[in-house]
């Protein structure tokens, strides 16, 4: 099976570079920038200083006009250098979106007088489809629209859609019903009901928010931005009072020259929260084109960011914590029978048996013996049913047979058998306590043994369930095993808790348990039954391959089908947090040093002891406060690889993940200024006559 999943474009494409900057100028029409008001006040002090610069060309103002067209010069710069790394953001998802579009083709579709393969139908264009309408698909076609299958059961190429290569089965009745339009049938055929409007459909979601240019914010990213824009007040107060006061301060020490218009403007600039107000927009997006990298789909910010916050995470066993196919591991003979008798028997009995665990049985009986047999000709073949729970086939007059104990025990006392082995009561209740299934084998009227099937574990999926308690995650197993072989999978796996036997209503009132006590829910399901439970998590993962109500309860598509990806989500919503975090600590602290550059070199004529605060050596005032503005512009793009790439991932609990991130975002915004700052000012200092 090959499979490819969605590369990541880099950051530094030339073509995605040459867009993000065409964009990153529309961006700056205030009409688009008010969305981002302390940019937008950057963009009207840049304006400012523009005046100021003409005013001095004019001689109009005292200042150097190389300052004012400098400082103006490099606030232009910081504008432009936010609405580029929202560009850039966006300009990766647009060009998945555009890959997206240019495979759209102009379907046809055989819509039914009635949903049976035998009826009429007539051939219209995708785009006149509606909601409820069934067509027929047949070997070849192309799926028109989204919808469920109603009847029959068909190969379906999916790579369009998931880059699967590999084809599915889609087939009515169960939880692998929907069907996805733009996806093609590769062998036999199906009735599919229409569930999506043109518009509607899958695909269009999925352009949609793959540009991520209409992203919502999420109610972190609303309250972020209000604390960004109350300090951008307190700053703005702040330096509009330094005016008057710089005034009165010359006129009562009789030396000096009051703050100028540049400066005041300059210092606002700087102290402004302006490097995470710049990335924000593109941390979110970034985020969601993370994980469309991994073939999930975010129908909303807010399941992303609800996924950094997860606390309890529902999983469910079978293709989950297990591969969902058991496996035969062991023949365990009885009644003083041999292994080999055993291992013949068992393999005569699944010869005909086509299922993974019938495949698995012919494996092993070759892996330990080299017995290799294939189905006679004259043999009668006996299919499992729900009634005999026994299968095998009758051969030159002989009966082998496996299945369920008390079946298989029938089954021989049926054929005159009189005792049945004494140890074989307590085999198959151990096997059943250690989380497997014992199928009884027998030959005729005796009963030779029993084979262990193993529902697999994952590997390494401890070490995840390890990673994931570090964090204060709880993990639930949720599966519909008798108690026993789920405490047994349950203790292999290392999961905190499990629910055995479970019923959707069950699975619902885990959710609702856990939520009125305060902890954030995540689940995974593709079933119609699991559409409830979905409905109510705070993050809901549905399958691809799922019913449709199942998609249309969950916040987060997995287009791989693979439910393992709700840890990888995870991993990406905490990312997004600890990036959205650690960048906010890294801009608030950033202006520390910014207080030790302008503030003296801005009142230094009036007060020449604040010359002492001078701490890093500056030049001169101009070059203290241009040093300052050409730092507060270019650390933006710096940062940008970080915002689009995202903070590393670090599986540890929140204390130390919060002490770590103060010490090298906090500190490391303190000192980096510090640096910065002086060395633009080497390097710009003996430019200044």
């Amino acid at each position: 099976m090959s499979k490819h999943n969605q590369q990541p474009q880099s950051a530094f494409d030339t073509v995605l570079l040459q867009g993000a900057l065409l964009e990153s100028l529309k961006k700056l029409d205030p009409r688009q920038l008010w969305r981002n008001p302390v940019m937008l006040c950057v963009e009207i002090a840049s304006l400012i200083t523009l005046i100021t610069f003409g005013m001095s060309l004019s001689g109009a103002n005292q200042e150097p006009s190389w300052f004012t067209g400098a400082v103006s010069f490099w606030l232009w710069l910081t504008v432009i250098f936010s609405t580029f790394a929202e560009s850039l953001a966006e300009g990766r998802g647009k060009a998945r979106a555009a890959s997206l579009r240019s495979s759209r083709t102009n379907v046809t579709a055989k819509q039914l007088a009635k949903p049976e393969f035998n009826s009429a139908f007539t051939t219209v264009g995708a785009s006149q489809l509606r909601k409820g309408d069934c067509i027929l698909v047949e070997a070849g076609d192309m799926i028109a629209g989204d919808g469920d299958v109603l009847a029959g059961a068909a190969l379906v190429n999916e790579s369009a859609v998931t880059g699967e290569s590999a084809p599915v089965i889609r087939e009515s009745g169960g939880d692998r019903s929907a069907v996805t339009g733009g996806t093609t049938v590769i062998a036999n055929r199906i009735i599919v009901r229409i569930t999506a409007n043109p518009g509607e459909t899958f695909l269009d979601r999925m352009i949609g928010l793959i540009e991520g240019a209409k992203r919502r914010k999420t109610p972190n990213e609303v309250a972020l931005e209000l604390l960004l824009i109350a300090l951008t007040v307190v700053f703005l107060l702040v330096c509009a009072n330094i005016a008057p006061l710089s005034s009165y301060s010359v006129k009562a020490a009789g030396q000096g020259t009051p703050v100028s218009l540049t400066i005041l403007t300059s210092l606002f600039v700087c102290l402004a929260p302006t490097t995470i107000a710049a990335l924000l927009p593109g941390i979110g997006i970034a985020g969601m084109d993370r994980l469309f990298q991994k073939n999930v789909i975010a129908l909303s910010g807010r399941a992303i960011e609800a996924a950094g916050d997860v606390n309890v995470l529902l999983l469910d066993k079978t293709g989950t914590i297990t591969h969902g196919n058991r496996e035969a591991v062991a023949f365990v003979p009885v009644g003083g029978h041999s292994e080999q008798e055993l291992a013949e028997a068992a393999l005569m009995a699944s010869l005909a048996d086509e299922t993974p665990e019938g495949r698995s049985v012919v494996a092993l009986a070759r892996q330990k013996y080299g017995l290799t047999r294939e189905t006679p000709k004259d043999a009668e073949v006996v299919d499992f049913s729900a009634d005999t729970r026994l299968s095998g086939i009758n051969l030159a007059g002989r009966r082998y047979r496996k299945g369920a104990s008390d079946s298989t025990i029938a089954f021989v006392k049926g054929l005159g058998a009189t005792s049945i082995p004494t140890e074989l009561a307590d085999l198959v209740d151990r096997i059943a306590r250690a989380g497997a299934t014992p199928l009884v084998v027998s030959l005729d009227n005796e009963i030779l043994g029993v084979i262990n099937l193993k529902d697999i574990i994952k590997a390494g999926i401890q070490e995840r369930f390890l990673q994931l308690r570090s964090m204060g995650i709880k993990t639930i197993m949720i599966t519909g095993d008798n108690p026993l072989t789920a405490a047994a999978i349950a203790a292999e796996a290392q999961v905190d808790d499990f629910m055995a036997q479970a019923k959707p209503e069950d699975k619902l009132r885990l959710i609702k348990d856990h939520q009125e006590a305060g902890f954030m829910v995540a689940m995974t399901g593709d079933g119609t039954n699991d559409a409830p439970a979905l409905a109510q998590a705070d993050v809901a993962v549905a399958m691809n391959t799922g019913t449709q109500p199942a998609r249309e309860a969950a916040n987060i598509i997995d287009l791989d089908s693979n439910p393992t990806k709700l840890l990888d989500i995870v991993e990406v919503g905490k990312q997004i947090l600890m990036t959205r975090g650690n960048l906010t600590t890294f801009s608030i602290s950033n202006d520390i040093a910014k207080y030790f550059a302008i503030i003296p070199a801005a009142l230094l004529s009036i007060y020449p002891r604040l010359g002492v605060l001078n701490v890093m050596g500056l030049a001169s005032p101009y070059s203290a406060i241009l040093s300052a503005v050409i730092f507060n512009a270019i650390i933006i793009p710096l940062l940008v690889p970080l915002a689009l790439k995202g903070t590393k991932f670090r599986a540890i609990p929140a204390e130390k993940l919060l002490i770590h991130n103060l010490l090298i975002y906090g500190l490391g915004g303190i000192i980096a200024p510090f640096v910065g700052i002086k060395l633009i000012d080497l390097c710009i200092a003996g430019l200044i006559v």
